[in-house]
């Protein structure tokens, strides 16, 4: 009786497990990363005709580097609202409105 109730888990485990082992195989395979450098091309690895890697790395900002402080403060309501009206007749300047249109909220 042992027996015949372990093998109906056993048949709901098996896909499972055979889903585990294909992602740790497919992700296995995503991390060879630069070995595919020094590998013959037959085994997988690049072909002849690659470019060589640039010595040094591009010149990328570290993730953690935080940009320096603004120089610039923030615009008061009465700096936002003559932007803002300046914007307004520039766009209706370049529609051919005529001057003095109203603003858009």
């Amino acid at each position: 009786m042992l027996i015949s109730r372990s093998r109906p888990n056993l048949m709901r485990r098996a896909p499972a497990a055979a889903l585990l082992i294909g992602a740790a195989v497919i992700l296995a395979g995503c991390s060879t990363g630069s070995m595919g450098d020094n590998m013959p091309a037959a085994a997988g690895g690049l072909p002849e005709s690659t470019p060589q890697r640039p010595a040094t790395p591009a010149a990328y900002p570290a993730v953690h580097d935080m940009p320096p402080p603004r120089g610039t403060a923030v615009l008061t309501d009465e700096e936002q609202k003559k932007l803002e009206d300046d914007l307004v007749a520039a766009r209706n300047r370049a529609a051919g409105k005529p001057a003095g249109g109203t603003r858009n909220p």
